[in-house]
């Protein structure tokens, strides 16, 4: 394909009103639209980012680039609102599992979700962990992320409240009916 000024100026105005409709779908549908809080919600930017991709490269037309923009914003939409029934929420979201445990590797999660020891040091050194004992957990996210709780001493406890809804607790941990810790035995 040659290129001409024809052809930038083209490639600019597609931009310019798909930039523009993000804009506007992004105010109608909110920010949680580009939030990465669980894995439908990085799916669905994934899928927002291929779309403006496809739109600005001229291999579909800006037309129907907005029309798909706005079936995704808007399935996003109603997928985050069915989150707030339970029943639903447990069928779209995936669980945060925990990955270590009061300095301690927790083998059998690290298998379940496919980490390796080596990743999780790593995961470690970005966190500026100086000493895997003052790390009171590991949590990997819901979207892939980890979440590193630590101290600089190790002397500080971590709050029940911060594993609620997180999975693969250490048998040291007890939980109420309700799914809320209760208490937690520190070593």
């Amino acid at each position: 394909m040659e290129i001409t000024f024809y052809n930038i100026f083209q490639v600019f105005g597609t931009c310019l009103i798909v930039y523009l409709a993000v804009i506007v779908l992004t105010r109608l549908f909110g920010l949680r639209s580009f939030s990465k809080m669980s894995g439908f919600d990085f799916a669905k930017t994934v899928a927002v980012g291929s779309m403006i991709g496809s739109v600005a490269t001229n291999n579909t037309p800006w037309l129907l680039g907005i029309i798909g923009l706005s079936f995704l914003f808007f399935f996003h939409f109603v997928v985050a609102q069915l989150r707030r029934f339970v029943k639903l929420k447990y069928l779209i979201d995936n669980k945060p599992v925990l990955l270590m445990y009061n300095g301690e590797m927790l083998h059998a999660n690290l298998k379940s979700v496919e980490v390796e020891e080596s990743d999780l040091i790593v995961v470690l050194r970005r966190a500026n962990v100086l000493d895997p004992s003052h790390v009171r957990a590991v949590i990997m996210e819901t979207t892939g992320n980890f979440s590193v709780l630590h101290d600089g001493d190790g002397s500080k406890k971590l709050h029940p409240s911060l594993l609620n809804g997180v999975s693969g607790l250490p048998e040291n941990i007890t939980k109420a009916e309700n799914g809320r810790i209760v208490n937690i035995q520190f070593k």
